[in-house]
């Protein structure tokens, strides 16, 4: 917890860097690769991570601070899979990493209180700005273990050679 009282922003701004460590021996053909036609690769998840970086949490905190019980649609990654398809990872990377420090050093400058501010979430019902705090770190967490298990997937099984063969992943 913050001096703000704000939930998660250290786990929030520790993302980038985890990240970057799982994805330090990708090469872009990697990063492109994906397990079967349905699932996301590295860089739509990448893709995905820096559109709803700016397009769903940003819009929801500024939404939360400067207005009364805003009405907050629900934010479905499926709508946008056209979106995500033949982006570079590095270039997504880069812009999620740029918005999330930007994001973090505006969150740590809010007044103690602001975690308590609400709003109108039209799946979840009401809900408070912390409590969003804590379902955005659910989503970077579920994120790093999509793309931790891609890379297991993809660089580490293989390698392994026999060793490999009794892993059960789940890319």
């Amino acid at each position: 917890m913050e001096q703000n009282g704000l939930p998660c922003l250290d786990l929030l701004e520790a993302t980038p860097d985890i990240l970057r460590g799982l994805m330090c021996e990708l090469s872009s053909e990697d990063a492109q690769w994906k397990p079967a036609p349905d699932r996301f690769s590295v860089a739509e998840v990448l893709a995905h991570l820096s559109h709803s970086e700016g397009y769903c949490y940003r819009l929801r905190v500024d939404r939360f601070v400067t207005e009364d019980m805003p009405e907050l649609e629900p934010d479905d990654a499926q709508m946008y899979l056209d979106l995500y398809r033949g982006r570079d990872a590095k270039d997504e990377f880069a812009h999620f990493e740029e918005q999330r420090e930007t994001n973090i050093e505006y969150l740590r400058g809010l007044p103690a209180g602001t975690g308590d501010r609400r709003a109108f979430h039209k799946e979840a019902g009401e809900i408070t700005l912390a409590q969003m705090l804590h379902e955005w770190a659910l989503h970077d967490l579920g994120h790093i273990r999509q793309i931790a298990e891609l890379v297991r997937a993809r660089r580490c099984r293989a390698g392994a050679g026999p060793l490999g063969e009794s892993y059960q992943l789940k890319p």
